[in-house]
Formats: C-alpha cells, structure tokens, sequence
C-alpha cells in the first residue's frame, strides 16, 4: 500500500531530462542535503526548509518587503538586501513583492500531488524507456516521502532512480532501495580527510553504503571531477578500485566541474566557495581520467 499522504519539501520537477537514468525522465529535487560540497550546482537545495531568495534585477525599490519584514532582516545596506541570520524564511516579504524579485524556493507537497504531475509525462516514458529519478539535495533526507513516491511510481510501472550521496542510516537505505531500479551514488573521493575538507562530513559511512545499496540495485557511480580535489589519477584510480568491492556496477561516469550553479549563491546571500577556480575542466585531463579507469576493465563515460 501507498501512502499517498506522506509530505515532503521539494525546490523543482525537472521534465524532460535526458541525464540522470535512461531515456526522458521526470526529476523531482528533494530539500535538504547532510553534505556542503563547496562545488554544489544546487545551493538551494542544502537546507531542508523553503528559504528565501532575492533577484536583484527584478527589484523597482517599493520598500513593501521592508515594511513587511518583522526581523530586521531586509535593507538597502545588507550587501545582499537580505540579511540571512536574521532571516526566519516565513515569507511575508515575498507574498507583497510585486515584481517576485523575492520568492521562496521549497514546497511542501503530498506523494498524491507529485504523482499527479508525473504522470503527465506517462506516455513519455513508456515510449522512451524512461522514468522518474529523484534528486536534490538528497531524497534520502527525507526517507519516508521518498520511499513512498517511489513505491507510488512502481505501482505505475515506471522505471525508477535516484541520484545520492548515500549518506543515510543502514535502516534508510534498507527501507528505500527495494524500490529503486538504478541507483546513481556520487563518490567525490576516497581520502577522508579530503573529503571532509570539501563537504564538511566524513565519508566512512558512505562507502559503507554504497557497497550496501550495490548489492540492492543496479548501480552507476559518479565521480564529480573537482579541480585541486580528485581531478588526479591517483584519487581517480582509487575511486575505481573501491568500486571492484562493490557487487553490480553498471559503469563509472566522470561528472567534470562546472560552475553553472554560481549565480545561485548571490541569490541566497552567500558566496561562491568555488569562484577563485577556473570555471571547467580541459578534455584532456577528462580522457586521461577515463582511460586510467577503463584499465581496470570497468565501462566509463564522461558526462552522465
């Protein structure tokens, strides 16, 4: 049985996608994420709650947000026009915004509302072999929604994924990817340190897990290629040796770094951890990487 009922907080459905699992595929991203990697795309998603965002250029300086704000927290002075630690996220300012210069980014919403605008793609699915996968921020933080939308998505007969970090409780991961036809687990790199270093948690749990959900459902591992963090053959190779403890690997696929998510940061009033980087990876370091992979014998792809 479904329960149609169970709620979650979710910042988008993505339709039409042509990433992240086979054939078109719908994407709900999920609130909330236990890691802070400093080349995250999607900063909204970090926190579990609906937060407020502010675009500059659709402000015309009505001052009603100003009057509205009971904390303080909005002025012309605050070098982002928000002031985030004063901030509570109740959305006052938002709702007399005239222009939606401020907007809140999250949404509370029940299995039964998302699945109805899933299945507006149904057709879509069946004729392309698609699905739906979940990302965020990570599903996993919110387990009970998650296993619930997919059990609702099973019960359609539609191909279900999901993007994780794999940071979650054995009992998590037991309850949620009986559910899951591929599973797509991110391994950023294998020394903790280093990885503690760039997304503020340690990473012992999460090769525990990932092993774990590899002998659940079939598994893609994705290596995001960070730049002065794992874009070496060493931490490359090491990654794809940890993969030969794992049972069904499909393949390997190389994410290489972008920084598409950076005008993102000034709209939640942080700055961009990334932004003294350079703005991508060159191919050949890319093919490099990939060829070191494959001399294990493992498929590798990059992109994904």
């Amino acid at each position: 049985m479904v329960n149609y009922d169970a709620a979650g907080v979710i910042f988008n459905i993505q339709r039409y996608s042509l990433h992240d699992g086979p054939g078109i595929r719908t994407i709900p991203f999920f609130k909330g994420c236990p890691l802070a990697c400093k080349w995250c795309s999607n900063p909204e998603s970090q926190k579990p709650n609906p937060e407020l965002m502010f675009q500059p250029d659709k402000c015309v300086h009505c001052g009603k947000c100003i009057e509205t704000c009971q904390y303080s927290a909005i002025s012309h002075s605050n070098p982002f026009f928000v002031d985030h630690d004063r901030c509570v996220d109740c959305g006052a300012c938002a709702e007399v915004c005239p222009t939606s210069a401020l907007f809140m980014k999250g949404k509370r919403v029940t299995v039964k509302e998302v699945i109805q605008e899933l299945q507006k793609d149904e057709s879509t699915y069946r004729r392309s072999g698609g699905g739906i996968t979940l990302s965020g921020g990570e599903a996993l933080s919110q387990p009970e929604f998650a296993t619930e939308l997919l059990k609702a998505c099973k019960s359609k007969g539609w191909h279900t994924a999901i993007e994780t970090t794999g940071l979650a409780s054995k009992e998590v991961i037991e309850s949620v990817f009986p559910f899951v036809d591929l599973a797509l687990v991110d391994i950023k790199v294998i020394n903790p340190q280093v990885h503690r270093e760039n997304t503020g948690v340690d990473n012992r749990l999460i090769l525990e897990n990932v092993i774990r959900i590899s002998y659940i459902t079939e598994t893609i591992v994705r290596i995001p290629v960070i730049i002065g963090v794992n874009n070496d053959l060493q931490s490359i190779r090491a990654i794809a040796e940890f993969t030969q403890l794992m049972h069904n690997v499909k393949a390997i696929h190389l994410l290489p770094y972008h920084n598409y998510g950076e005008n993102k940061y000034a709209l939640l009033g942080r700055i961009y951890p990334m932004k003294s980087h350079p703005d991508s990876i060159d191919t050949i370091t890319m093919n490099s990487l990939k060829i070191e992979v494959e001399k294990l014998g493992i498929p590798c792809q990059i992109g994904g």
